[in-house]
């Protein structure tokens, strides 16, 4: 198992941002966790990355239980983050090979000396990811999808078992978007890759390789499953209180509106 939530509820400024979450992921599975603005999904991963601790119920994550076993920094290695967050807090002067090598640190800036293995094994991944040509450039100077393929460099440093992706392709255009989801793609296909959490709001995102899909609307879980039973024209409909039909092309959902008529 690499994690479980039981009974899992938030409460901030006296309002109940998580209510009574329940939820199994198992190694192997890769899951989708889906929900408009503000319905909870990042008070959600603030609880898995231990940013945040549950007011009410339990969580386990790569078999420790949050609360009673000490955040080790090998378990942090274990949980790869790419968020805007994380994006914010990096230092703009660093380059593209520095910021993949000091996530093998789980450090914000480079402070450690690397050993070769390490410098190996980023330029490898700058390679895979399609980041070698710039890996030299500052950030900064990085275009917004350049930048999110270097996190996920950054993120696959440490070999984690965990990786979770919070709304990686926000703000990219089309091209930009489809590059970043084939890297993503790509990562779930491997035989001993990390389980992956991907979320968004868009359901055009959702790859083949992710069949499992939590729903998340206002602080709960809606419904959670296999993705096509998930993300199906009854279910969501129900979600979204509005009649939706859903379209799917090469393993991938598009949602259109039947009709005007919100329920």
């Amino acid at each position: 198992m690499v994690l479980e939530l039981v009974n899992i509820s938030l409460r901030r400024n006296g309002k109940w941002i998580l209510k009574e979450i329940n939820w199994k992921v198992n190694k192997g599975e890769h899951w989708v966790i889906f929900g408009l603005n503000g319905a909870g999904k990042t008070a959600l991963l603030n609880v898995l990355n231990a940013y945040e601790y549950p007011t009410k119920g339990k969580i386990t994550v790569l078999g420790k239980e949050f609360g009673k076993a000490p955040l080790a920094e090998s378990l942090r290695k274990k949980i790869g983050l790419v968020s805007q967050s994380l994006q914010q807090k990096l230092h703009n002067g660093d380059n593209a090979f520095e910021i993949v090598l000091s996530g093998a640190f789980a450090s914000i800036g480079l402070y450690e000396s690397p050993t070769d293995e390490m410098r190996e094994k980023a330029i490898s991944l700058l390679r895979e990811l399609g980041c070698y040509d710039y890996a030299n450039r500052n950030y900064e100077t990085l275009s917004q999808g350049e930048r999110q393929r270097v996190l996920i460099g950054r993120a696959l440093m440490a070999d984690p078992e965990l990786l979770i992706l919070d709304e990686p392709t926000n703000g990219l255009d089309f091209l930009a978007r489809e590059m970043l989801l084939e890297s993503v793609e790509k990562i779930a296909k491997e035989t001993n890759g990390p389980t992956i959490i991907y979320v968004t709001h868009h359901a055009e995102e959702i790859l083949p390789e992710f069949q499992h899909t939590l729903l998340l609307k206002q602080g709960e879980v809606f419904a959670a499953g296999k993705t096509d039973e998930m993300i199906s024209d009854h279910t969501l409909s129900d979600f979204f209180g509005l009649d939706v039909g859903v379209i799917w092309k090469d393993g991938r959902p598009l949602l259109t509106k039947n009709k005007l008529t919100v329920k």
